[in-house]
């Protein structure tokens, strides 16, 4: 997956959400993904850097919802040009909070994205309990999208002696909810990059997706489309 930071021009925006237990290593995965590198970092709890606090800006102010400008706890926010399949692409990438208080605060982000990256830590057996328990009834409450692209991603296989969810789980229930699925170490990169690419290559194979991702459109709305019957086991559905 090629990149450049001092790209400009795009083909598509797409918006992207990563979501999860507090502690599970989304805004590592995110830093492993935006940056090449790996730092071991607290659970995001809104503090936004000055860097972010602009894209986000910038980002708003592209899409036309200029009434969602407001400043967000629980949340922090990165850009990344990728260039994918022949597209010039733009990645908002947008890592929310895991704690409870913080909840209805990202609920708004939910809104018009195009793709969500759930993480669990195989390491805690909680964090992938609660994919079904919270995360997924979120989803279903708060996504504007159903053709939205799903990738679950299982973190820190590098601690495998520590693993207490094996590959089986998370493969089962990637089928159960048609979902990507991969594992991954953000502190080691092992298959960090391939989590975005896959999830921005199934977007890029979804029409409806790219047409609301289109930089000629202003604003994010999606229409709710029924639920796709065929799509295979290992590939994305509605939840």
């Amino acid at each position: 997956m090629g990149s450049s930071t001092s790209q400009q021009e795009f083909d598509y925006l797409f918006k992207l959400l990563l979501i999860g237990d507090s502690g599970v290593g989304k805004s590592t995965l995110l830093l492993s993904f935006t940056s090449n590198s790996f730092e071991e970092l607290s659970p995001t709890i809104g503090n936004l850097s000055i860097s972010s606090s602009y894209s986000l800006i910038i980002y708003v102010l592209e899409l036309g919802i200029v009434k969602d400008l407001i400043f967000y706890a629980g949340v922090d926010f990165k850009i990344k040009y990728v260039t994918l399949g022949g597209k010039k692409l733009k990645l908002a990438i947008w890592d929310t909070a895991g704690q409870e208080r913080f909840r209805t605060l990202t609920s708004s982000y939910y809104r018009g994205a195009q793709g969500i990256i759930m993480v669990y830590d195989v390491t805690r057996r909680e964090t992938f309990t609660n994919l079904s328990d919270i995360w997924a009834k979120e989803i279903d409450l708060y996504l504007t999208n159903q053709n939205c692209i799903k990738m679950l991603v299982g973190n820190k296989v590098d601690k495998e002696s520590e693993r207490v969810v094996s590959k089986k789980e998370g493969i089962d229930f990637a089928r159960e909810y048609g979902c990507l699925f991969l594992e991954c170490s953000a502190k080691t990169r092992v298959n960090v990059e391939q989590c975005y690419e896959e999830l921005v290559l199934k977007i890029l194979d979804t029409p409806s997706l790219l047409a609301e991702g289109s930089s000629g459109v202003k604003k994010n709305i999606f229409k709710q489309n029924p639920a796709s019957s065929d799509a295979s086991a290992s590939g994305c559905c509605s939840w």
